[in-house]
Parts: C-alpha cells; sequence; structure tokens
C-alpha cells in the first residue's frame, strides 16, 4: 500500500472520536394532546472513566492536525490535488456534547409524573427503587403484570420512577432535581438507553448510562445498584440489536462487585434462534408482557433480595 493512501487511512481513524461523539439533536417538539414544551440541553453530567469516551485535548488536536498539513503540503505524489481537496475533512474536530449524558428534562419528566416522583421521595420509606423507561413503567400496566409485580415485589417497600419514553438524560435530569432527594433506598434496580438507540452510538449511549449510575452513587451512597443489560428489541439482523449488545458490552465495566453489579438476562426472554419466546413480548418485539415480566422477576428476585438486605 502506497503511503499516501496508508497515512490517509490513520487520520480517517484517528478522525473517528470525533464524529462518533458528534451532537445528538433531542426530538423535535411535537403534536399530540397539549404538544411538548421545546427540550433546553442542559448541563454535562459527569462519567466514570470505565465507559468515557476518549476525546482528544486541545493540545492535542494541534499537534494532529499540524501533522496532517505537514504531510499533505509535503506530499509529492498525484495524490496530493485530493489530499489537499479533502483535508478540512480529515482535521480532528472538538468533541462535541454527548447530550445522553446531560442533566436535561425530557418531556417524560415534566407535569405530574415527575411532581409525583418528588412527593413520594419525599415521603421516603423505599427500599427498593426502580427506574428507566417504559420498560419498568409499564410493570404495573393491566391486571397481569400488576399480579406479577406483587408476586416478586409485594413484600418490598418499593417505588417506581420510571418513565414510558425517557432516556439517560431525562433520568439523569429527575434525579438531580428532587427524584433522588428525601430517601435511601438499600437498593436500585435500573435499566435505560433503549430509547436513545434511536439517536445516540453505542458509546455515547454507555457514557450516559454510566452517568446515570454515578448519580445514583452520588444520591444514594449506600444503596446496591443492580444494573441491568438493556433488553434485545426488535428482530435478529437489525441493527439496533447490535447497538444495544455494544452498550451492554461497555456498561458491563461498571461492575465494581462492591456497590454496582451487572446483570444481562436477556437472552432469558429468546429462543435458540434469537427471537422472542411466544406471549413474552408484544408485537412490537420491544415491551415485555406478563410473561416476560415473570421471567425477569424470576431473574432478579433472588439477586435483589440478596441487596435489599
Amino acid at each position: 500500500m502506497r503511503q499516501p493512501f496508508r497515512l490517509l487511512l490513520v487520520l480517517l481513524l484517528v478522525s473517528a472520536p470525533a464524529t462518533r461523539t458528534a451532537l445528538a439533536q433531542p426530538p423535535a417538539p411535537g403534536g399530540g394532546r397539549g404538544g411538548f414544551a421545546p427540550v433546553v440541553i442542559g448541563p454535562p453530567a459527569p462519567v466514570p472513566p470505565e465507559v468515557a469516551i476518549p476525546r482528544p485535548t486541545q493540545a492535542e488536536q494541534e499537534q494532529v492536525n499540524a501533522a496532517l498539513k505537514r504531510f499533505v503540503d509535503s506530499d509529492k505524489s498525484s495524490l496530493q490535488p485530493l489530499l489537499k481537496k479533502f483535508e478540512p475533512l480529515m482535521l480532528l474536530q472538538p468533541a462535541r456534547l454527548n447530550v445522553a449524558a446531560t442533566f436535561t428534562q425530557t418531556n417524560q419528566r415534566m407535569g405530574p409524573r415527575h411532581e409525583g416522583f418528588v412527593a413520594t421521595a419525599k415521603q421516603g420509606n423505599i427500599d427498593l427503587l426502580l427506574h428507566g423507561d417504559s420498560i419498568t413503567d409499564w410493570w404495573v400496566q393491566g391486571d397481569a403484570s400488576k399480579a406479577v409485580f406483587d408476586k416478586y415485589f409485594g413484600n418490598t417497600r418499593t417505588a417506581n420512577f420510571a418513565v414510558a419514553g425517557d432516556t439517560t438524560q431525562g433520568v439523569l435530569w429527575g434525579l438531580r432535581n428532587g427524584e433522588g432527594q428525601g430517601f435511601q433506598p438499600k437498593a436500585v434496580m435500573l435499566m435505560i438507553g433503549t430509547n436513545n438507540s434511536g439517536t445516540f452510538t453505542a458509546p455515547e449511549i454507555a457514557e450516559g448510562v454510566g452517568a446515570v449510575v454515578l448519580e445514583l452513587r452520588r444520591d444514594f451512597p449506600d444503596a446496591k445498584i443492580l444494573l441491568l443489560a438493556i433488553f434485545p428489541r426488535s428482530v435478529p439482523g437489525d441493527p439496533v440489536r447490535d447497538r444495544i449488545a455494544e452498550v451492554n458490552r461497555i456498561v458491563a465495566k461498571l461492575d465494581d462487585h462492591q456497590h454496582v453489579f451487572y446483570m444481562d438476562i436477556g437472552r432469558k426472554f429468546l429462543d435458540d434462534k434469537g427471537v422472542f419466546l411466544a406471549d413474552s413480548f408484544r408485537a412490537d418485539n420491544l415491551h415485555p408482557q406478563a410473561k416476560g415480566y415473570d421471567i425477569w422477576g424470576e431473574a432478579v428476585s433472588a439477586r435483589l433480595a440478596e441487596l435489599v438486605k
């Protein structure tokens, strides 16, 4: 391989972190009953080093870009005009904000749901906190799933602060704004990030999940956190399956065997072809039904019993 091509490939690979940390825009305000308020991106949240995306410092960026310019200017091959033409695309850009790891009030964390969570938090008497999105929120939607919820959590003082449609940034905002104050649970069961998968890369989502775990540690320093891998969704072959699997590989590093305990139960919902077991999930291949919740409850009940002690 000729030297210009080799260096060009290296430089493109070096530029990848800047590309994958590009700013992900929040959903545009939509319709629906009453419409939605515009989402204002909040300040960045701290991220654990185990899941942090490498980002160049300003000095590193300047060094790499200077080296690139020297190479392009000194190249005498027939590729020099092309290298010069595409030089701006190869230059390292400043890493932009990862919205998945910000304290951003989402539409899901506005109004009565958030206010109700804050009121519940102030009352205290919570031993187990469930947190996440619709997959956790809908444990009690319908008589069948409610019966399953009572089967596994009926004897534990439990609060469910999950909200359908929410994201890592929304959970972060809620915890920082009243949902993480006023009580000290013994354990937290967290699964969040599937709603980030349509807009963010796997490393960005992992940073968001890590930021949530760090915020939970800040708010509830004595709690044990059961961090669940994001459940599989869609069907085998859908790229979202691979993205979620990558997120899970990254966030598994957060398990410290002391405060945070990672657990992946996703395979329990699938047959040997990777398809959801009959009647375990809805037709959307995303949300559990009563059978799926029963598989979930059975898989985590023993571990949670240990963590709540």
